[in-house]
């Protein structure tokens, strides 16, 4: 029995879907009874629990032979370490309250720094209070997500600029499709490793301006690509709404990016392909929304 955390999500799901496909029995936590009963129709059980939770994750994870952990970023607290420290407190305790005979983790470039990193750091000290718990611990660190363009595409849509919190948009920097790493993360549950490993994923490389060039191509207008001075990074965040706590954190993922600290650092690469193009056309789709 494979248990997966946040199955709502992009990476969640597409290991769930994965797992499914594969034939494996699957259970899923989930928060709302709606989403219990999607999994339910595709043939996994479900739980109903937060990850807050320690009794409720430790009763989900019962009789599990893999565990697909992760993180959730929650824009809306106040305290991003409290709460990332209420959380790692639940997951690693439920786990070993359980003895899950191997996690696999859904972490970041930057989670071997202990600070630094703005939200990150809290993928750091989950990924050490999992191996304290004496579980085989595969732990998935990948660079920029290429579904973090789902974030601007409004902005792009409405204004036609393409806004970078980066010191230069003319970097390539390598890009992960988040089905690609639902697929690694499955095919590590299935043929877990004999002892704990970091994996670093890897995707094609792309340039902030040429991300601004396959958004505009896919949108049907030209963008003005504008790098957003490393000054300003903090107001500009805070501008668009975000709290100053929530901004600053931002802000200190964008710096550590751009002094080059997210770099791979783990055991092995593990290399995926899919491109930008085919994720944008993804995002853009009447139906992605509504898609768990």
């Amino acid at each position: 029995m494979y248990v997966i955390a946040g199955a709502t999500g992009r990476v969640g799901s597409a290991v769930t879907r994965h797992l499914l496909d594969a034939g494996a029995e699957v259970r899923v936590i989930v928060r709302r009874r709606a989403d219990a009963e999607h999994w339910q129709a595709q043939g996994a059980e479900a739980r109903i629990a937060v990850l807050e939770d320690r009794a409720a994750v430790s009763e989900a994870l019962e009789g599990s032979t893999g565990f697909f952990a992760l993180l959730p970023f929650d824009l809306t607290v106040t305290d991003v370490d409290a709460h990332a420290d209420t959380l790692i407190t639940s997951i690693a305790g439920a786990v070993a309250d359980q003895q899950v005979p191997h996690v696999v983790m859904l972490s970041s470039a930057g989670a071997d720094r202990a600070e630094g990193t703005g939200p990150i750091t809290g993928l750091h000290r989950l990924e050490q209070a999992l191996l304290s718990t004496g579980t085989v611990l595969t732990a998935l660190r990948s660079g920029h997500f290429q579904e973090k363009v789902s974030d601007v595409i409004d902005v792009a849509r409405d204004s036609g600029i393409y806004p970078v919190f980066a010191t230069s948009a003319d970097v390539p920097l390598p890009m992960v499709a988040t089905r690609d790493i639902g697929a690694l993360a499955a095919q590590c549950l299935l043929a877990p490793s004999a002892a704990s490993e970091v994996v670093d994923v890897i995707g094609p490389g792309y340039s902030e301006r040429t991300v601004a060039t396959l958004l505009g191509r896919a949108l049907g207008r030209e963008l003005e690509t504008v790098v957003i001075p490393e000054s300003a990074w903090t107001q500009t965040l805070a501008d668009a709404g975000f709290s100053p706590h929530i901004a600053e954190q931002l802000a200190e993922l964008y710096r550590a990016d751009a002094q080059g600290l997210l770099a791979p650092r783990g055991d092995r690469r593990a290399r995926v392909t899919t491109g930008l193009g085919t994720t944008i056309s993804h995002l853009l789709e009447p139906s992605a929304a509504a898609r768990p």
